[in-house]
């Protein structure tokens, strides 16, 4: 289940695969287009579509999906950014989500601020969060700045990571592989502009409800 939302810009950078109402075989991606640079659209799309399709055509039938297999598939996203760089000088760019589940967990995967979250409403925990790839966040890591403080920050919106064509060293994905999941439990992958209107123990609490559908849940956010 997805939630869209255009915001204040004029066209929608972000991408997600599959597409709300698709079939999904456990393999899940959002990407958000870098806004104030060129084509993000075309980086989050090309990002999701070249990610997914390489996974159906090289990992489908496997038990386990692996580490190396997320990186060569991320690879494969990486050349396709690679061919459609036009050479200008602001680089086209997406975050990346990624989450892929199989027979014995699942592998999340993260480049840049959106988010993954693992919530388990019977416990009433989130029992993984990703850490943003941004400039506050460093910050915050140093002392330098609170966590209050970077929510108005200037900089909030500054990320550290990202995946762009061009680059010297092509930036690195956190990657983790949970075994512990179980019936009942959540994984919502976000952008940040849904993190600007919700906080962590809002997002527990909602997916925590008992007496409210998943739809309901969803009209919340």
């Amino acid at each position: 289940r997805s939630i869209y939302e255009l915001g204040k810009r004029a066209n929608q950078e972000d991408c997600i695969y599959p597409q709300d109402g698709e079939y999904s075989d456990g393999l899940f991606i959002v990407c958000d287009g870098m806004g104030g640079h060129d084509k993000g659209e075309v980086a989050s799309t090309t990002v999701c579509e070249v990610m997914s399709s390489y996974i159906d055509n090289h990992f489908k039938d496997k038990d386990e999906f692996t580490q190396e297999d997320f990186l060569e598939a991320l690879s494969a996203a990486y050349d396709a950014l690679e061919e459609k760089d036009d050479d200008s000088e602001k680089k086209m760019g997406t975050t990346l989500t990624f989450l892929k589940f199989h027979d014995k967990g699942c592998l999340a995967a993260h480049i840049g601020d959106s988010r993954i979250y693992h919530i388990r409403p019977s416990a009433k925990r989130i029992l993984y969060v990703s850490r943003d790839h941004s400039l506050v966040n460093e910050l915050i890591a140093i002392g330098e700045m609170t966590p209050e403080e970077a929510k108005t920050s200037r900089q909030k919106n500054i990320i550290t990571r990202a995946m762009q064509p061009g680059q010297e060293r092509r930036s690195k994905a956190d990657i983790r592989i949970i075994d512990d999941v179980r019936n009942g439990d959540y994984f919502y992958m976000c952008t940040d502009g849904m993190l600007e209107h919700t906080e962590d123990q809002e997002i527990l609490n909602i997916l925590s409800m008992t007496d409210r559908t998943d739809e309901e849940k969803m009209e919340i956010f």
